[in-house]
């Protein structure tokens, strides 16, 4: 394997933390993020209804469910794995070569890969805690959603997040409805979440194709429901590049903090 397949720095970590901070306040407020939205809202009305069929079922129920299962999915994996080897370990099984390979990815379906307990770790680890992190971020910004907006025939003025958090905050009903809660995009995340596969070091030389893939299928969920009044541009933005720092951050722990303190054992990817 690629000895750079599995150096992940935490300059890197630093860099794509600091892009985000600069998309989330550089579209604050910005008059682009209405300008691209006005596209969508044709004589009072969004492109697309909210809640209207078969698209609400391809674009929201079927990426969040798929999501779901694979996790559980992986997550099953993993156990089974751990039971396999305590198994091993114990001397109840006689070979140690049927202990990984063949059922390493029995479950999951794909044996060709043979993902180690360690990026299977990761895999579960980043797919749960890149929905969750934008979903709580989400709920605390209180950023009204642009169908929300007087600006699309909605009530609520259009506030920068810092107007937008303190209104929330304190309440302040006068300026903003609190339970708003748009900003970043959480749907969209389900996409980006699988930024997690191209820091995998038995992926690394698809990690381009991988981040290709993960990008247009995040961008699709997120143009769904900026076309449906419920995001701007920057929600959708501020969300990838927020899925794209958490997973490289993960990588950066499990996969080379992880290999400097492995000095009595080496990680075994294989």
């Amino acid at each position: 394997m690629n000895s750079r397949s599995n150096h992940f720095d935490s300059a890197t970590c630093f860099k794509l933390m600091c892009l985000t901070l600069i998309a989330v306040f550089g579209f604050d407020h910005s008059q682009l993020d209405v300008l691209i939205n006005r596209l969508f809202f044709v004589d009072g009305h969004w492109l697309l209804s909210k809640g209207a069929q078969p698209l609400t079922f391809i674009f929201y129920d079927v990426p969040k469910y798929l999501l779901i299962g694979f996790g559980v999915t992986l997550l099953l994996t993993f156990l089974s794995n751990l039971k396999l080897n305590h198994s091993t370990n114990h001397g109840t099984a006689k070979h140690k070569d049927n202990a990984h390979p063949p059922t390493k990815n029995a479950i999951i379906g794909l044996p060709s890969i043979g993902l180690s307990n360690r990026e299977i770790g990761y895999l579960i680890v980043s797919l749960m805690m890149i929905p969750a992190s934008i979903f709580l971020l989400k709920t605390a910004t209180h950023v009204s959603c642009p169908s929300d907006l007087a600006l699309f025939g909605g009530t609520q003025p259009y506030l920068g997040i810092g107007h937008s958090l303190a209104s929330g905050l304190s309440g302040s009903s006068s300026l903003i409805d609190s339970t708003n809660s748009c900003f970043p995009a959480a749907h969209a995340s389900t996409g980006f979440a699988l930024y997690a596969f191209a820091f995998l070091p038995r992926l690394y030389r698809h990690r381009y194709l991988i981040f290709k893939t993960v990008t247009a299928i995040g961008w699709t969920l997120g143009l769904y429901k900026m076309l449906i009044g419920d995001h701007f541009f920057s929600h959708t933005l501020v969300s990838m590049l927020l899925s794209l720092t958490i997973s490289y951050s993960l990588a950066y722990v499990f996969f080379t903090l992880s290999a400097r303190q492995s000095t009595l054992r080496p990680i075994d990817l294989h």
